[in-house]
């Protein structure tokens, strides 16, 4: 394989979301990563500054906990939470607890035994109702909420994990939120419920819990289910649930989200995993491409821009890959893998390409790299971004500008070119976990307790 590859290619911004010729793609942000599934919003352009008190147009409590980014379409918000609900006295486990396998999930469900050790372990003794949420995007005022399943959980979750971590996804017909465990619930746009699925149990690495979002394409809805016993990608019917296909999957545990691109009239659903990132046919599920190389725990989705797959992971190592779309069966070694680096990759955000630039954090940190998409020549590497600590949501790009979230409430905003540029570092009074989201001038952030709107 060659490092630093020079070849021709399209530097066209070509995303994975493929919309009605009438929607507006800049008001639009219809699943987590928004309209381009790259984190950019086209023709947008927020406020740089705010606080608590400052260019904050409405700001509207939240129940529960999640790190469910929010999804907008029209003048409509939807996001998922995990709502805790009281024990009843006869359910409360004996004092020295059970490792019994739990019956009370259903058909088609298994238990999951006790602790298993690591920052996850053993199921908690709560009882969690897996909720979406509809708010109007003007106001803030919540306009429908619909009760999904409510459970115990089948087992823990990393200390920093929530719960409820996928974000839904939307086409301005139906709304579908996937609690993967807690089942796939579809809505119409005035959430009545059209249809439920439910697949069974995740068992995920350590207990660490459940993240990866779902992605859709025209009618069919792609599911990954990567979990430490049998790993599967599945493409259901948008309108009924229904199974249309699915491919077992030689992967453990995965946080990643499916993405979907269309390359000389061929539509793949690419997939970011620890042994292989792996190309399918949307259509059928076959396996068009594979490629090795990343990391343990490979969190991060791949981003596009149409011409090339950019896959990355930063656990146990690290790794940055450009792989050309157009190839077939096993790349390992060969020339369709542009370039690769192998320092300063996110373990769990996802990057940012926009503009033929690729930005991304170090770890879950604050240190900020670019690189050329094409070349892959760094331009800035491992820069400390100030005031900002602790990264868990995933830059996007709006108006040429970056915005990054970090977990002690911080929002770095800074310029979205070749050299490092800060604006502004804008706090507010909670910790940010989910990517935030954009909707025509307007920010959207996901705090522990509220969703705000920031806007001038």
């Amino acid at each position: 394989m060659k490092k630093l590859i020079l070849t021709a290619m399209t530097a066209a911004a070509i995303g994975q979301w493929t919309t009605p010729e009438n929607v507006n793609a800049v008001e639009n942000w219809p699943q987590w990563r928004g309209p381009t599934g790259n984190g950019t919003a086209p023709g947008s352009k927020p406020p740089v500054r705010w606080d608590e008190n400052t260019n904050i147009e409405w700001k509207t409590a939240i129940p529960g906990e999640g790190h469910s980014s929010p999804v907008i379409w029209g003048d409509k918000i939807f996001l998922m939470t995990a709502v805790s609900q009281p024990v009843p006295a006869s359910e409360q486990p004996d004092a020295g607890g059970s490792d019994e396998p739990r019956s009370d999930r259903g058909p088609g469900r298994r238990g999951s035994g006790g602790p298993r050790g690591g920052f996850g372990g053993g199921a908690p003794d709560i009882v969690l109702t897996f909720q979406t949420m509809c708010l109007d995007r003007d106001s803030g005022a919540v306009l429908w909420t619909r009760k999904g399943q409510t459970s115990k959980p089948n087992e823990g979750k990393h200390r920093t994990n929530s719960f409820c971590s996928g974000s839904p996804v939307t086409d301005g017909g139906v709304v579908i939120s996937n609690f993967s465990s807690y089942g796939i619930f579809c809505y119409d746009m005035d959430g009545k419920l059209l249809w439920e699925k439910d697949l069974g149990d995740m068992r995920t690495r350590n207990g660490f819990g459940e993240g990866s979002s779902p992605a859709l394409h025209g009618d069919t809805l792609f599911i990954l289910w990567d979990t430490e016993e049998d790993s599967w990608l599945y493409a259901l019917d948008r309108l009924t649930g229904d199974e249309k296909w699915k491919v077992a999957r030689e992967e453990k545990t995965g946080w990643t989200t499916p993405y979907v691109v269309t390359h000389n009239g061929v539509t793949q659903v690419v997939v970011n995993a620890s042994n292989k990132v792996r190309s399918y046919d949307a259509a059928s599920g076959r396996l068009v491409w594979e490629c090795g190389g990343q990391t343990t725990n490979a969190i991060p989705s791949v981003v596009s821009d149409g011409e090339t797959v950019y896959a990355m992971s930063g656990y146990r190592g690290n790794t940055a890959m450009a792989i050309e779309l157009g190839a077939s069966g096993d790349l390992d070694g060969s020339d369709h893998i542009r370039w690769q680096l192998n320092r300063g990759t996110p373990y769990v955000p996802s990057p940012l390409l926009f503009n033929g630039l690729l930005f991304f954090c170090k770890g879950n940190d604050a240190f900020f790299t670019c690189a050329d998409a094409r070349t892959g020549e760094v331009y800035f590497s491992e820069e400390r971004l100030p005031e900002i600590s602790g990264v868990y949501a995933s830059p996007v790009e709006a108006g040429g500008r970056i915005y990054l979230c970090g977990q002690n409430g911080v929002t770095v905003v800074m310029d979205a070119g070749k050299k490092l540029e800060l604006i502004t570092a804008n706090k507010l009074d909670e910790p940010i976990n989910a990517s935030p989201a954009v909707s025509g001038n307007r920010l959207y952030i996901r705090g522990s307790n509220h969703l705000y709107c920031i806007s001038e």
